[in-house]
């Protein structure tokens, strides 16, 4: 596992694969920051993937290209949603990680409700 975070960690992009309630897979381009050997996403509280994960905790992991292309293997995980706190440590990692283009996704964004991260531990 560490092995693998090492690996992906230099990389821009992951897809996350969530899981609608009829179980079909649904797969996110996304950014993301390692931290104590769990993967932290930051998005929008009314997004699809927070509400498929209000359903089901289960993901799969890959590294991908902007528009999702899958580059690397599927690892499986399970995702929690973070509280507050731990919700901003995870957006200052990820505006560092990112800079301009996280503030810039921030305004673009703000349509689909509060800021929310949630983390992935691998299984």
């Amino acid at each position: 596992m560490l092995k693998y975070l090492n690996d992906i960690e230099s990389e821009k992009y992951i897809s996350v694969e969530t899981y609608r309630e009829n179980g079909n897979p649904v797969r996110t381009p996304v950014w993301f920051t390692i931290k104590d050997n769990q993967i932290f996403v930051v998005t929008r509280d009314q997004t699809g993937k927070v509400k498929r994960l209000k359903n089901n905790t289960q993901v799969k992991i890959a590294t991908c290209t902007i528009r999702g292309e899958i580059k690397g293997k599927w690892i499986s995980g399970i995702a929690e949603i973070l509280d507050g706190e731990k919700t901003r440590d995870a957006i200052k990692r990820r505006d560092k990680k990112y800079g301009f283009f996280s503030k810039m996704a921030r305004f673009l964004t703000k349509s689909k409700g509060e800021l929310l991260a949630f983390s992935i531990k691998i299984s």
